[in-house]
């Protein structure tokens, strides 16, 4: 089976042609083939498919075999791997994912697509959609005991869960945080019915911020697209950051822009191929 193994902003993943091969069973797949000691390695699996309603459609695999609902960075890639091999000739392409239909505007430069831009939708903020267990409808900026830790936490859908906390750089910053003793506590505490993916981000100036990200399923990741769209919503409701900023995170930035006339949150960032392959496996 061919694969192509591509990352936005260092978020990576193995992507498969569906149009060409067959996935009989995607959950097992992307255990396997995610493992960065015995598989190709990668954050986990997305798998490019014939859509009936949209251009194309994307399913996407956590490194654990959880399927997630929306990945930005994916999005991104996936409307590279369209594009550089013929199969969308238009600058402007729909996606169809769990989360619902995602509007890309491709910028290609001699031929091949570098950046895309993303339409990632409007940011959820009712606890009982996004989802989250709690007393009032919103979230935002409220202390949660999470056992030996307490933060301060705004709670945002933008077609995944996520959890937003603000850390001061005199505190250490992000830089400080030990991820992976607080990142599971948070991800896997029962007021999150379906878990969380969690950002940590650290304010620059009013239009640039820093953030780590610990993904469900995943673990520490270099990025996440949904969550840097998710630390603007939460920063500009907080009033931390304008509407349009800069989201630096570990694998590199993004632009996002929260447009006030539709509430939709837009999205800007790099998409890479990295190398191609062969997944010699009897068990896909």
């Amino acid at each position: 089976m061919k694969f192509t193994k591509m990352h936005g902003a260092g978020n990576d993943y193995v992507y498969i042609d569906c149009f060409l091969e067959k996935v009989d069973n995607p959950e097992e797949l992307a255990v396997r083939i995610s493992d960065r000691h015995k598989g190709v390695g990668s954050d986990g699996l997305v798998l490019i498919m014939y859509s009936d309603t949209c251009d194309f459609r994307m399913r996407m695999f956590n490194a654990d075999g959880s399927e997630a609902q929306m990945c930005g960075n994916a999005s991104r890639c996936v409307a590279k791997f369209v594009y550089d091999r013929g199969y969308a000739n238009k600058k402007i392409i729909t996606l169809e994912t769990k989360a619902g239909v995602k509007i890309l505007e491709l910028l290609p430069e001699n031929c091949e697509v570098h950046r895309v831009k993303v339409d990632m939708g409007e940011p959820v903020l009712d606890t009982s959609k996004i989802p989250v267990k709690w007393t009032d409808k919103t979230l935002i900026n409220q202390v949660v005991d999470f056992g030996t830790e307490k933060y301060a936490v705004t709670c945002i859908s933008m077609g995944n869960p996520h959890a937003v906390i603000f850390v001061e750089s005199q505190d250490g910053g992000i830089d400080g945080l030990d991820l992976e003793k607080i990142g599971p506590k948070i991800e896997n505490h029962p007021m999150f019915p379906e878990r969380v993916n969690t950002e940590f981000v650290e304010i620059v100036s009013p239009t640039r911020a820093r953030m780590r990200v610990w993904e469900r399923g995943s673990g520490e990741t270099l990025a996440c697209g949904t969550g840097a769209c998710a630390v603007e919503a939460a920063a500009v409701l907080t009033k931390r950051l304008e509407r349009k900023a800069t989201i630096s995170l570990s694998g590199g930035d993004l632009e996002l822009e929260w447009n006030e006339e539709n509430n939709h949150i837009y999205m800007t960032g790099d998409a890479v191929t990295v190398f191609e392959g062969e997944w010699n496996d009897d068990k896909n």
